[in-house]
């Protein structure tokens, strides 16, 4: 690879990352990962300028997601360095650009989200996300839930416009965590990440309950006369009320290379996550002077403090098994300092990890924190490797429900085939209650939660023994709220083998092929005891639905759900009438599109497979009419481009006369 296809290549990995980083608020790699790419592209563009125009080198970040707001001055990115040799070059640029004394101010760099906010006659008007630099996301409503934030400033001039770091504390992301962790969900990354999501909800109730708070560290605009320098801005703001950054005021180098290594080695002491250090030039007309590139200014560096890593014992494995069947294993650890918390588990992520990193029981490893808050190993010390440590082997049977686990092929992850593994239970009755599935209105995953706390369900069969009396004591249920969910369940019976097995949560098996299998088959009966070939034969059901299928409804707790489903009266034949082989359809494929009037798709569905016919979702050469409805976009378009026949629904009407 030459240069200029690497540079195309780092470019594109580069902007995908920026859209995940600034847009998403879902970053896909860790900072130094990133910072790395960003170097090896400038050195190229270092040896190759006519190939920098429009490089994200020059460029902030991501493009704005939400309305728009204009900065009235840009809010520039920083320069990154990683050594002080690399600050103390920074220095000397300065020196050599500038007469006289050099002085700068550190400040701790926030790892937050970067907002600018504006104050006229002392009172908070508006406030925006940087957004790319030049254009950011009003985010008003949901600043003024800060309780840190000063609504009105005392002595503040007609106009200023400052800029600061939105944080979610670390305490308040760790109890947030806890909470989630107690509920089964899904445990936020790092505090950055939930800062700008929350800093995003629509509803400001919301935004006010994560408790968020702010740092402010730059004037960008003030109507009146200015400070000389920047730690009297600081100054300035605090006199007007406002949460100003922690800064030191330094005359010379070496004192602040030290602070700069003590920052670093202080970083648990801060309410708030900080990825590195800030070091700005204090003189404003020396900046003036400096100017900025179309990145970022020339006065100002951000050290970055690499992740902090450590050995210590890994003294076991354990598998958690999650709501989808999911084995994770997880390593546990002799306890380690490490980023501000004491780490006694890292996550193993999956069986490949395990095999690919030699992990053992009773090895010494180097572990991290990936985003400074998700403990991650990242190798095996061998050298400490004891005598007699054996391979890892992964279980073939799930430690919940003692369930056979299964890896499909191409999948990093193995799962509990259960039909009524414990570990899986909120998951799978919320499931078997969806729209979907079963359609039971009013059973939520918040109900499900509660029926399962007091005991009254275990599997979908006892949902049929539920009775109004039963729920009527349950919090948030009166009598005719029991007897409408009682009613709901009862009318679920009837709702036929098609919704049936897609409630059921078989593993491959969707929608489409619990439809497929049963207008084919007819009852559930017919499916279990079907051949693979049998099943296999029919047009969108694969080897893979197929094994799921004779896994599942033959392993000893997917008959037992079956039976007692069956013994509560639930309905295992289909809803919908089997397809006719000699109809007058036979062979043919239709696709519907747009709005239809006289039918609703379903019912157009219906009359196609009675009569022998295929409706797919996708319109291909083999498709043999096209059904389009008011609004038909993209599917009568690359219709109309094969030449297929395209049916109005008075047209369709006419194929049954």
């Amino acid at each position: 690879m030459d240069d200029r296809q690497e540079m195309a290549r780092l470019r594109e990995e580069i902007e995908a990352h920026n859209h995940a980083y600034y847009v998403l608020d879902n970053p896909s790699i860790q900072d130094h990962e990133y910072d790395a790419l960003v170097r090896r592209l400038r050195a190229l563009e270092t040896v190759h300028p006519e190939e920098a125009a429009d490089s994200p080198t020059a460029r902030v970040g991501g493009r704005a997601a939400f309305s728009p707001v204009r900065h009235v001055v840009p809010l520039e990115s920083l320069n990154d360095v990683f050594t002080l040799e690399e600050l103390t070059a920074f220095d000397a640029r300065v020196r050599a650009a500038l007469p006289g004394p050099v002085v700068y101010v550190l400040e701790p760099k926030v790892d937050g989200l970067s907002v600018a906010l504006t104050y006229e006659d002392g009172r908070f008007v508006s406030g925006a996300t940087r957004g790319d630099g030049i254009t950011g996301e009003d985010v008003t409503h949901n600043l003024l839930t800060l309780q840190t934030l000063p609504k009105t400033l005392r002595g503040a001039p007609a106009r200023a416009v400052v800029r600061g770091e939105v944080f979610m504390p670390k305490a308040v992301f760790r109890a947030l965590n806890a909470g989630r962790e107690a509920r089964g969900e899904p445990l936020l990354a790092n505090p950055r990440n939930a800062a700008a999501g929350s800093l995003r909800q629509l509803d400001p109730e919301i935004v006010a309950q994560r408790r968020l708070d702010i740092v402010l560290f730059n004037m960008q605009d003030m109507s009146g006369p200015w400070p000389e320098t920047h730690h009297e801005t600081l100054a300035l703001m605090a006199s007007w009320g406002l949460p100003v950054i922690p800064h030191t005021v330094f005359a010379a180098l070496p004192p602040l290379l030290d602070a700069v290594a003590r920052l670093g080695e202080a970083r648990d002491e801060y309410p708030f996550d900080l990825d590195g250090a800030v070091v700005k030039l204090d003189s404003l007309p020396g900046r003036r002077l400096l100017g900025s590139t179309a990145r970022a200014p020339r006065w100002a560096a951000a050290y970055k403090y690499p992740p902090e890593q450590k050995e210590t014992l890994l003294t076991g494995i354990t598998i958690q098994v999650g709501r989808t069947g999911v084995l994770t294993p997880r390593a546990t650890l002799t306890p380690v300092r490490l980023a501000g918390t004491t780490v006694t588990n890292a996550t193993l992520h999956n069986e490949d990890f395990i095999r690919d990193k030699d992990i053992r029981i009773g090895d010494t490893v180097l572990v991290q924190k990936a985003g400074e808050i998700i403990p991650e190993i990242l190798s095996v010390t061998l050298s400490k490797r004891p005598a007699g440590a054996a391979p890892y082997v992964f279980p073939g049977t799930c430690p919940a429900c003692g369930a056979a686990v299964v890896r499909e092929a191409e999948e990093a992850a193995a799962r509990c085939t259960g039909a009524e593994c414990p570990a899986q239970r909120a998951r799978r009755l919320a499931h078997f209650a969806s729209r979907g599935a079963m359609d039971i209105k009013g059973l939520g995953p918040a109900t499900v939660e509660l029926l399962l706390a007091r005991g009254l369900i275990e599997t979908p069969a006892d949902l049929y023994r539920l009775t109004t009396a039963d729920l009527a004591d349950l919090p948030g249920f009166a009598e005719k709220s029991a007897s409408n969910l009682v009613a709901a369940i009862d009318a679920s019976r009837q709702r036929g083998l098609e919704r049936l097995l897609f409630a059921l949560g078989i593993p491959q098996v969707g929608q489409k092929a619990a439809v497929v299998l049963a207008r084919h088959f007819g009852t559930l009966e017919a499916v279990r005891s079907a051949a693979p070939e049998d099943l296999t034969a029919l047009r969108d059901i694969g080897p893979a639905i197929a094994e799921s299928l004779r896994r599942y409804l033959g392993s000893p707790q997917g008959a037992h759900l079956v039976g007692a489903l069956e013994a509560a009266g639930v309905r295992l034949t289909a809803a919908q009438p089997q397809p006719s082989e000699g109809g007058r359809f036979a062979g043919q494929t239709f696709v519907l599109t747009g709005t239809l009037r006289r039918h609703t798709r379903d019912q157009a569905a219906q009359r196609i497979t009675a009569e022998g016919g295929r409706v797919s979702g996708s319109v291909s050469e083999r498709t043999s009419y096209v059904l389009a409805g008011e609004k038909a976009g993209a599917k009568r378009a690359k219709a109309e481009a094969l030449g297929l026949r395209i049916l109005t629904e008075e047209e369709f009407e006419a194929l049954f006369d």
